[in-house]
């Protein structure tokens, strides 16, 4: 689908609708369903939904991984799609694909979760270089987060090993010299960071580095990141120009939501469904629109 306002435009406006910049997470793992859910695709496809029914309307984004859904084949992947067909308009979808690859096959990748899929957004991988994800930026009405810092406990093996400096640039981590280069990237306004709540100090340092680009921040909740530095350091500056309402922050919470499903099985919270959009409406509130 096409859209006459950028992505961050519709994110923006979505943040204020909900007074949040909570992004929900679809990880949906057939192992891990509550009680009630067949372990199999139908059952990973009926929670999936029942998320976004219940969750999604408290959530400024919703960020499917196409992971939990390539792993069943061609049927995996119509689930997704039905999944996306029925998650509203007006909510941003970001595809967690982490594409990126030579100039022909990411041409191909933003046909697959542009056109076909209709994300609005996707998280890319820079290790290619600008060349790689080119066709993921160009669109204006369509976005890429690069993979920055991410989240995971080895992150720091390759990402924050030190790079000399070049005249142009001072000494840094690999992982600031990822975020100076993506700010270069695009038309303008069609770049973000993934940069994850588990590294506090580096998410400071990234700001400082790119102070106009979008975050979108992986590894609270379940991975314990450090929420009051995510809020602190994650929206946009204040002199960035064209800041919106959210600061272009949005942060993921998958399991924290997912895992509530499967409560204590009494009284009125016995509904999943309802403690779903309990869950939900307190990581919302937790995580408010910022100026």
């Amino acid at each position: 689908m096409t859209s006459s306002t950028s992505y961050l435009e519709r994110l923006s406006a979505r943040s204020v609708a909900v007074g949040s910049v909570l992004c929900l997470g679809l990880d949906p793992d057939v192992e891990a369903l509550p009680p009630g859910f067949p372990r199999n695709l139908a059952g990973l496809e009926a929670f999936a939904r029942l998320l976004v029914e219940m969750a999604g309307p408290h959530a400024a984004a919703i960020k499917p991984n196409l992971a939990f859904f390539e792993a069943h084949g061609s049927a995996g992947i119509a689930a997704l799609e039905r999944i996306r067909a029925a998650i509203p308009t007006d909510i941003p979808v970001i595809a967690d694909a982490k594409r990126g690859d030579i100039g022909t096959t990411a041409a191909r990748q933003a046909v697959a979760l542009f056109d076909v899929l209709g994300a609005d957004a996707v998280t890319v991988n820079p290790y290619l270089g600008s060349e790689a994800v080119e066709p993921l930026l160009e669109r204006i009405d369509r976005f890429a987060y690069v993979l920055c810092r991410t989240s995971n406990p080895g992150a720091g093996e390759l990402q924050n090993l030190e790079l000399a400096g070049d005249g142009a640039t001072p000494p840094e981590p690999l992982y600031a010299r990822v975020a100076r280069r993506a700010a270069t990237w695009g038309p303008g306004g069609t770049v973000g960071l993934v940069v994850g709540a588990t590294a506090p100090e580096e998410l400071a340092r990234i700001r400082q580095v790119a102070p106009s680009l979008a975050f979108l921040v992986p590894g609270i909740g379940a991975q314990g990141g450090d929420l009051e530095a995510v809020l602190r350091s994650g929206p946009t500056s204040v002199e960035a120009p064209g800041r919106k309402a959210g600061g272009g922050l949005l942060v993921n919470v998958s399991r924290g939501i997912a895992n509530a499903a499967g409560g204590p099985e009494s009284g009125a919270a016995a509904d999943p469904g309802e403690r779903l959009r309990a869950a939900a409406a307190e990581w919302s509130a937790r995580l408010p629109v910022l100026p």
